[in-house]
């Protein structure tokens, strides 16, 4: 209960600024490539239910194609996918898309999954069905919590580090959580946005 009334007081503070931000990257995103402004993607939230995180769209609209083509073309790709499910030189992102993604502006619109309760602005960020096998045993620490729009595998190094040590990241702050720690996480979250710390 002190959590989700810590998450709602903060975005109702920061409101002007948040419309203002949406407004802005919104019609960077309409401007810069055909396709819908919002990406909606399949997650799962605590207690293992399913939900829809939203982001600005950072990609073209094929993009599932585009990326099996680039897999099949370059394995050294496919082998770096299937260890992070992230690629450092990912074909489907578009220009404004990399700018975004480089400084979490994609991210913004999750902002309204914290507000309809999916989400809390700290926690572990929220993983695909596909990566729960990656959590083995851990995953069950995962479902303990709502997923976060940062979190303390954000501000330690982020796309830098392994998976391995993101998941371990997720269950020690489960394990560790207190109110002073998510104040210290979103502190630190601004820090490594703006130097784009493990970020790609």
């Amino acid at each position: 209960m002190v959590k989700r009334i810590f998450d709602i007081a903060l975005i109702i503070l920061t409101v002007p600024v948040l419309i203002l931000a949406l407004g802005v990257v919104g019609l960077l995103v309409m401007l810069s490539s055909p396709g819908p402004i919002f990406y909606s993607h399949r997650r799962i939230r605590k207690n293992g239910a399913f939900f829809s995180m939203w982001k600005f769209r950072t990609m073209c609209v094929n993009s599932s194609e585009v990326l099996e083509d680039y897999l099949t073309k370059h394995p050294e790709a496919r082998s770096e996918w299937n260890r992070t499910h992230k690629l450092r030189h990912d074909p489907r992102i578009t220009p404004i898309g990399s700018f975004l993604r480089r400084y979490s502006l994609d991210e913004l619109p999750q902002f309204w999954n914290v507000l309809t309760g999916h989400m809390s602005l700290v926690g572990p960020r929220p993983i695909v069905a596909a990566e729960v096998e990656k959590y083995a045993d851990s995953f069950e620490c995962y479902c303990k919590v709502k997923p976060g729009l940062t979190g303390l595998w954000q501000v330690s190094g982020r796309s830098e580090l392994t998976y391995d040590e993101r998941v371990a990241l997720d269950c020690e702050y489960v394990s560790h959580w207190s109110l002073r720690r998510d104040l210290k996480i979103l502190l630190k979250t601004f820090n490594v946005v703006v130097t784009q710390d493990g970020a790609f």
